[in-house]
């Protein structure tokens, strides 16, 4: 699934220091040689106790896990959608990504200048905000220009149109984002093909300091930033971007004891990449043979002849159907074969809707 998540954020915040952590995280499987394939996208393998119990249980030759992108975004000034800075080079990258994770300063440090001269996580939420906005608000007046005569003239498509982008440009008046208007399904499938910049999910990355990261529940900036996302039904996660950096360059027991140590239970890092994955309403299947056991990203809602396909083409032209378990159903008969004894492996069709943690088995034929 060739889907990437955005990191923005104001100079200073801490945005390139915690790329730097995810490039040096990259996964380095077969299927990912390199840490970064290009300058601004980084590569991350996804956290999954699963993959590690069902290696343990199946004994593989090899195990390999899901990946994810993230794009390193070029930073922002207020002005950006007016072209200021590098504002055009921003709103295109934007463009290209799926979700937008904007990093945040929560963390004062006289050495380390602000933009705007002090701290003030909600103002730079908001200056990046109504950037979007505002290159958004140009967007749609464009097309109602274009819409509005025609709906005038009872074109049916044309008054449907102009019903959702009056609807958008009221909300952008107010400073709204196109993601906080209620939309029918016919009226998302119109918000669609307009590429809003503000229809793209977003989750905030709080970045505090080393003092703070172990419990961030008394930093004010970090209850405002989470205050603010509520009335979004964003997510908040806590970092310390400058802490990760230091974490992606150790593994197993030596990363398990740094974290002991900080008083926490798992990077920020890992955090990030759960959010959003799951914020793009992705999830993960598996296969599961002495030769591989595998982790393989699908979005939620996809058909088993679909996921079938993401392995290789020919599995989903030629799928017959599909033996399925639960993560869980086999953790808990210990083995394939005490799970098909137990009844818990079943034969799905072209119908069936792939759940997050199923361990399948594809039959194809071509």
């Amino acid at each position: 699934m060739a889907l990437t998540a955005g990191i923005v954020g104001l100079p200073n915040v801490g945005k390139s220091t915690l790329f730097n952590a995810i490039t040096q995280a990259g996964a380095e499987s077969a299927n990912y040689p390199f840490c970064t394939i290009d300058p601004n996208v980084g590569i991350v393998e996804v956290p999954d106790y699963r993959l590690q119990k069902l290696t343990e249980l199946v004994q593989p030759k090899k195990t390999v896990p899901t990946a994810f992108e993230f794009t390193d975004i070029a930073g922002i000034v207020k002005g950006a959608s007016k072209g200021e800075g590098l504002g055009n080079k921003f709103l295109s990258h934007i463009r290209e990504v799926d979700a937008i994770c904007q990093v945040v300063r929560c963390f004062a440090d006289e050495n380390i200048t602000h933009v705007s001269g002090k701290v003030d996580p909600i103002s730079d939420i908001e200056t990046i905000n109504l950037e979007l906005i505002l290159a958004d608000m140009e967007s749609v007046e464009k097309r109602i220009s274009r819409v509005e005569k025609l709906a005038k003239q009872k074109d049916k498509d044309a008054a449907a149109e102009f019903e959702v982008l009056s609807m958008l440009r009221d909300a952008f008046e107010e400073e709204k984002p196109a993601r906080s208007v209620e939309f029918s399904e016919e009226q998302m499938k119109l918000v669609r093909h307009l590429h809003l910049l503000t229809i793209k999910p977003v989750l905030y990355v709080a970045n505090v300091s080393e003092d703070d990261v172990a419990d961030p529940s008394d930093n004010e900036y970090v209850k405002q930033v989470r205050e603010y996302a509520a009335n979004e039904n964003a997510e908040v996660i806590v970092i310390c971007a400058k802490i990760e950096e230091e974490i992606a360059e150790l593994e197993g027991e030596e990363k398990q004891m740094f974290l002991e140590e900080l008083g926490i239970a798992e990077s920020g890092l890992d955090q990030l990449i759960r959010a959003a994955y799951s914020l793009l309403g992705l999830a993960t299947y598996f296969t599961a043979g002495v030769q591989e056991v595998r982790a393989w990203t699908f979005r939620k809602g996809m058909k088993a002849p679909q996921c079938a396909g993401i392995i290789h083409s020919d599995f989903e032209r030629g799928f017959i159907r599909a033996e399925t378990v639960s993560y869980d159903d086999l953790l808990t008969a210990g083995s394939y074969n005490a799970a098909k004894e137990a009844g818990k492996v079943r034969l799905e069709g072209k119908e069936y809707e792939v759940k997050d943690g199923d361990v399948i088995h594809f039959r194809f034929n071509v």
